[in-house]
C-alpha cells in the first residue's frame, strides 16, 4: 500500500536567509527551526524571484519567473492563464488548503472594476481552501480573535505599536501581548487544521507567517530573546552608499520611518547606531516568537501522529535589509532582499544535510508536485528539487539566481517612478553568480560587482573600463537567460500532417 503523503508549506514573510541560529547568527534563536534542519536538509544558497510580497508570492505559487507572470509590484493582478500550486494539486486530485494569505489580486478580465476585491489588499489565490485568511490590511479575523481572547484593542492602526515609548526603535515589547499576537493566530488556525484533518485523506496546508514583518515589535519575552547584535554592512558611510546608484541616493532620502515603527514620523536615515540595534533587537524577537510557534505546529503535527507522512517545507517570500547599505525594507538588488532561509524535511530526506547549490523560490512548486506524484506543468521556470531530497546531486544545476524589481509604485498608492520614468521603464533584472552580480535596468544605469573581491556589494564596476570584459559576459549570459525562460507553455508542441507532435521527445 502506498504510503500517504502530506505537505505542510510554512511561509514566513520578510525573513532574512542569514537568521538560522543554525547558520550561525550570532542574535537569532531559533531552536525549533534548527531542530527541524537536523532531521532535514537546508538548502543555504536559496534566492527569493522579487520583492515585495505580491511579485515573490507570485513567483513562488506559480513556479514562474516575474517576467513571465508580470505581478511586478503589490496590487498588480495575476493572470489567469498561469498554473499555480494549488490548481495543479486540484487536477491531481488534491485539496489544498491556507491558513495565512497569498497576497493575490484577481485578474479584472473576469470580473468587472466595481469588483469589491480590488478595493482590498491581498485575496487568496484561486485553488486554495481557505481554512483561515489573514487580512493584510484591516486584519478584520484577526482583530476579531485577538478581542474573543479578552484582550482590549485600541483603533487600528495604532495597535501594534510598542506598549510604551515614542513611536521608533524601542526596546520595548509590543503593545499586544504574546497570547493574542498574529504569529499566535497562524499558529492555532494551523494546530486546529491538523487536529481536525482525516486520517485517510491526504493534505496540503500552506501555513502563512506575516512575521518578521513590520511593524518591528515583538511582544514579551520573545522581544528579548537575541542574542548578540551585528552592525550593518555595507559602505563606509551614507555618502558612499548614495555613490552606487541613483536609485540608493533616491532610497535613503525618501524611505519613511512609518513603513517600520507604527505611529512613527520622518524619515529611516539618519538611523543612529542606538536605533539600528533596537529595530534589529526588535526583528530578531519577532524571530524568535515565529520560531517558537512553528515547533507548536510541529508538535501537533507529531501529536496526531502525521509527522512520518508529512513533507515539512519552511521558507519566506523575501528578505529584509535591517540596516544594510542603510535601508530598511524590501527592495533592490542586494542580497539582504532576495536570500532566504529553505529547509525540507520529511519521509526519507537526507537528515542534516546541506545543500550549498543555487536554488530559487520558483523550484517550490515544482518540487513539491514532483514529491506528490503529480506532473509539473511546462511553463514553469523552477526545477524540482526532488533529487537532493533524495540525497542525490543532479549531474545539471544552474550555476547563478535571478531576481527582479520594479520601481512603479503598488498598493496602496500606485505612484509614478522616479526619476520621471513611464511605468514600462521601471523594470529591473538582476543574476547573481558565485563570482559575480549584474543588475540591469530598462532605463537607468547597470550595477556590477566582483563578489570575490566584494561580497559586501560596496563597489559598483560598473562604468570601470578595466571590468568592460566582465560587464559584457554579464549581459549576454543576462539575455541569453531571458531568452531560455520567455513563456514556453505551447512551444514544444507542433501541428504537423500526421497530428500534435510533442518536440521534446
Amino acid at each position: 500500500m502506498a504510503r500517504r503523503r502530506n505537505v505542510l508549506l510554512i511561509i514566513a514573510d520578510q525573513w532574512r536567509g542569514d537568521c538560522l541560529g543554525r547558520l550561525g547568527h550570532p542574535g537569532v534563536r531559533t531552536p525549533q527551526l534548527d531542530a527541524l534542519a537536523r532531521r532535514g536538509t537546508s538548502f543555504t544558497r536559496h534566492f527569493g524571484q522579487s520583492a515585495p510580497c505580491g511579485p515573490a508570492r507570485a513567483s513562488m505559487l506559480t513556479g514562474l519567473y516575474v517576467m513571465n507572470h508580470r505581478v511586478v509590484a503589490n496590487g498588480v493582478p495575476l493572470d489567469a492563464r498561469h498554473p499555480n500550486l494549488a490548481l495543479e494539486l486540484r487536477r491531481a486530485g488534491h485539496d489544498p488548503s491556507l491558513v495565512g494569505y497569498t497576497t493575490t489580486v484577481p485578474d479584472p478580465r473576469a470580473t468587472t472594476a466595481q469588483d469589491a476585491r480590488f478595493a482590498e489588499w491581498g485575496d487568496v489565490q484561486e485553488g486554495w481552501r481557505v481554512a483561515a485568511h489573514f487580512d493584510e490590511v484591516e486584519w478584520r479575523n484577526y482583530f476579531a480573535w485577538v478581542r474573543a481572547k479578552g484582550v482590549a484593542l485600541p483603533p487600528n492602526p495604532m495597535a501594534l505599536m510598542a506598549a510604551e515609548g515614542p513611536p521608533g526603535p524601542t526596546a520595548a515589547p509590543a503593545r499586544i501581548p504574546a497570547h493574542a499576537s498574529d504569529t499566535a493566530w497562524s499558529a492555532e488556525k494551523t494546530i486546529d487544521f491538523l487536529r481536525a484533518s482525516r486520517k485517510d485523506r491526504p493534505w496540503v496546508l500552506h501555513c502563512g507567517f506575516f512575521r518578521p514583518h513590520p511593524p518591528f515589535a515583538a511582544p514579551a519575552p520573545w522581544h528579548a530573546a537575541v542574542g548578540e547584535i551585528p552592525p550593518a554592512i555595507g559602505c563606509a558611510d551614507l555618502a558612499a552608499e548614495a555613490a552606487q546608484h541613483p536609485l540608493v541616493a533616491h532610497w535613503l532620502q525618501h524611505q519613511k520611518r512609518s513603513s517600520y515603527f507604527q505611529g512613527a514620523t520622518g524619515k529611516v536615515q539618519p538611523l543612529s547606531a542606538e536605533e539600528l540595534a533596537l529595530t534589529r533587537r526588535a526583528y530578531y524577537g519577532l524571530i524568535a516568537e515565529v520560531d517558537d510557534a512553528i515547533g507548536r505546529v510541529l508538535a501537533a503535527l507529531e501529536e496526531t501522529g502525521q509527522a512520518e507522512d508529512t513533507l515539512v517545507v519552511f521558507t519566506a517570500d523575501h528578505g529584509e535589509q535591517l540596516g544594510d547599505h542603510g535601508l530598511l525594507g524590501k527592495l533592490g538588488w542586494f542580497d539582504q532582499s532576495y536570500h532566504l532561509p529553505l529547509i525540507v524535511a520529511g519521509p526519507d530526506v537526507p537528515q542534516d544535510a546541506r545543500v550549498e547549490a543555487f536554488t530559487e523560490a520558483v523550484d517550490l512548486m515544482p518540487t513539491i508536485l514532483d514529491w506528490l506524484g503529480t506532473p509539473v506543468p511546462r511553463a514553469c521556470d523552477g526545477l524540482p528539487l526532488t533529487p537532493w531530497l533524495r540525497g542525490e546531486t543532479p549531474r545539471a544545476w544552474r550555476d547563478a539566481v535571478h531576481f527582479e524589481y520594479d520601481l512603479r509604485g503598488g498598493w496602496p498608492d500606485p505612484r509614478r517612478p522616479p526619476f520621471g520614468l513611464a511605468v514600462d521603464e521601471a523594470a529591473m533584472c538582476a543574476m547573481r553568480t558565485a563570482d559575480w552580480k549584474y543588475v540591469h535596468f530598462a532605463a537607468l544605469p547597470p550595477v556590477l560587482y566582483d563578489l570575490r573581491a566584494d561580497p559586501r556589494e560596496t563597489r559598483n564596476l560598473a562604468a570601470d573600463p578595466a571590468h568592460a570584459g566582465l560587464l559584457s559576459e554579464a549581459q549576454a549570459r543576462m539575455l541569453s537567460w531571458r531568452m531560455r525562460h520567455a513563456d514556453r507553455t505551447l512551444t514544444h508542441l507542433c501541428a504537423t500532417p500526421a497530428g500534435l507532435v510533442d518536440r521534446r521527445g
